[in-house]
């Protein structure tokens, strides 16, 4: 009689299959890019589940927003006004600061980044892994994300691109075990590389000399030399120095001033691949445009040629004076008596001999 439910393999050649399988992927994953487009195209799909498991959150987000009281509502309308005020104020002294900034710049014919063009993503994910700080945000290769990229948050750096699918975007943060950055002291520019500790609150400098400047307190800004991040953002501030007399470098920990565990939303910074020239060149293109709209005539400068140097004299070779020959007869007894070399000599008196006939002189010989 045939069994009404047919045996398969047991649960324990099932689980052994498995776990092989899963260290295949794991292995061809870690040392190949064969799994990378079907991780790519996996993200679409789980795109929608974060979506769907971030949707409650936004409901009651929306739902508290709409029934906050009226009286909150108005308390903090004045105070953003308030602030609102405050800001426009700075943004005035800064605008004439950066336009500064930027001539300076431009007159030095600097490469530095002055300005750098960002946009908004949100986060909408995490990586599981504790081991490893990761953030997933909404924003991936269709909108311009290259591998890379700086991300940061409204207090500083938060970390870059490292994996890009369509829509969406992985991003490694500043503490990770496996991140650096080089930055320098804003106090006195001295230079050191902040190293991720797998604390999301801590940052190390490695190497610092034990005698190095540095203090508690002091910011930590990137340096741009590492060609990835831009110069002048704020990454940590100082929290503790230990000084080992036995030791050759000193122990620093910084705390990120981001908000790595807190922030929302984000801004990625496209960096400006400009050459210098091109960059001046635009500038000026700019100023003359300003000019023209405030009806100021552009100062031209005339180009006056210089100076041409008188040409020397053409030197035309002389040929020599041929000699003429002087009859013995026409030169004078006493040499002091010739005439000076620069006049033409005088033309010798010719000698004229009377004519005799032949008659006469036959006559003569005989």
């Amino acid at each position: 009689m045939k069994p009404l439910f047919t045996k398969g393999p047991s649960l324990g050649v099932r689980l052994l299959v498995l776990v092989v399988l899963s260290v295949a992927l794991m292995v061809v994953d870690a040392r190949f890019t064969l799994l990378k487009p079907v991780r790519s195209q996996m993200s679409l799909v789980l795109m929608q589940s974060y979506w769907i498991t971030d949707l409650p959150q936004r409901l009651w987000q929306g739902v508290s927003s709409q029934f906050g009281s009226r009286t909150e509502l108005a308390a903090e309308n004045e105070k953003l006004k308030t602030e609102n005020l405050l800001l426009q104020g700075r943004m005035q002294k800064l605008a004439a600061l950066t336009e500064q900034n930027v001539r300076l710049r431009e007159l030095l014919n600097s490469s530095a980044l002055v300005n750098e063009k960002v946009e908004v993503a949100e986060l909408i994910g995490m990586d599981p892994n504790p081991f490893t700080h990761r953030i997933i945000i909404n924003k991936g290769e269709r909108d311009g994300v290259v591998l890379g990229q700086p991300v940061l948050d409204a207090r500083g750096l938060m970390g870059q691109v490292v994996e890009l699918m369509p829509y969406t975007s992985r991003v490694l943060l500043l503490t990770d075990t496996t991140h650096s950055i080089p930055v320098q002291v804003n106090r006195n520019g001295l230079r050191a590389i902040a190293s991720g500790t797998g604390n999301p609150e801590s940052l190390e400098l490695r190497h610092v000399a034990d005698t190095a400047d540095i203090k508690v307190g002091d910011l930590l800004v990137s340096s741009g030399l590492g060609q990835r991040f831009p110069a002048g953002y704020p990454v940590a501030t100082v929290k503790e120095v230990i000084h080992d007399s036995g030791q050759p470098f000193a122990i620093v920990r910084a705390v990120p001033t981001a908000a790595l565990n807190r922030s929302r939303y984000l801004l990625l910074v496209f960096s400006d691949n400009r050459t210098p020239q091109e960059r001046a060149n635009d500038a000026a293109l700019a100023q003359e445009e300003e000019d023209r709209q405030n009806g100021i005539t552009p100062n031209i400068p005339v180009t006056v040629p210089p100076p041409v140097p008188p040409a020397a004299p053409a030197v035309v070779p002389v040929p020599p004076a041929t000699p003429v020959a002087t009859p013995v007869s026409a030169r004078p007894a006493n040499p002091a008596t010739a005439p000076a070399a620069a006049k033409p000599p005088a033309a010798a008196p010719a000698i004229v001999q009377p004519a005799v006939a032949p008659a006469a002189t036959r006559q003569r010989e005989e």
